[in-house]
């Protein structure tokens, strides 16, 4: 038996709790399938012998997916915060969500096709609306909310004035 976290993030998925995990350790990096768990016997989202549950890690961090069914859904009070380098890395992780059944939202925000948000956010674009310049924070936040994928060079051109 493998090591039980001691805190960790469960998400409830209608079926794709395996999907997802393989996804998420394929695209980013610090993350991996972990155990695949079934059920032991029927239960009211499945049957005995289904994919149950599913340990994995996204960017180092322990969750476990629960195939749970279709009674509860994903929204946005919960999502991931990847801190990206740079516009290659921004325009990667953004375009591996959307282009595999995700969809486009505003400010870096976008969805997985599980339903699970994910902000996909420049640390420039961090770095500019917490800047002690207020004036140019401000008019970096402005870019901001004109977009959906964050684009730097927008970003910082907006800090510069």
């Amino acid at each position: 038996m493998t090591k039980i976290a001691k805190n960790t993030i469960c998400l409830w998925y209608d079926n794709g709790a395996e999907e997802a995990a393989r996804f998420y350790a394929a695209t980013f990096p610090s993350s991996a399938l972990g155990a695949v768990h079934r059920a032991p016997g029927d239960n009211p989202s499945g049957k005995e012998g289904d994919v149950l549950t599913v340990e994995f890690t996204v960017l180092g961090v322990a969750c476990l997916g629960l195939n749970g069914g279709p009674a509860f859904k994903h929204n946005e009070a919960f999502s991931f915060q990847v801190a990206t380098e740079d516009q290659e890395e921004t325009d990667r992780y953004w375009n591996a969500i959307v282009d595999n059944g995700g969809q486009e939202s505003a400010c870096g925000w976008c969805k997985d096709k599980w339903g699970i948000s994910w902000q996909i956010t420049p640390i420039a674009l961090t770095k500019a609306y917490t800047s002690p310049d207020r004036t140019a924070a401000k008019r970096a936040f402005d870019a901001m909310m004109t977009m959906k994928k964050i684009d730097i060079a927008v970003i910082e051109k907006a800090l510069r004035g």
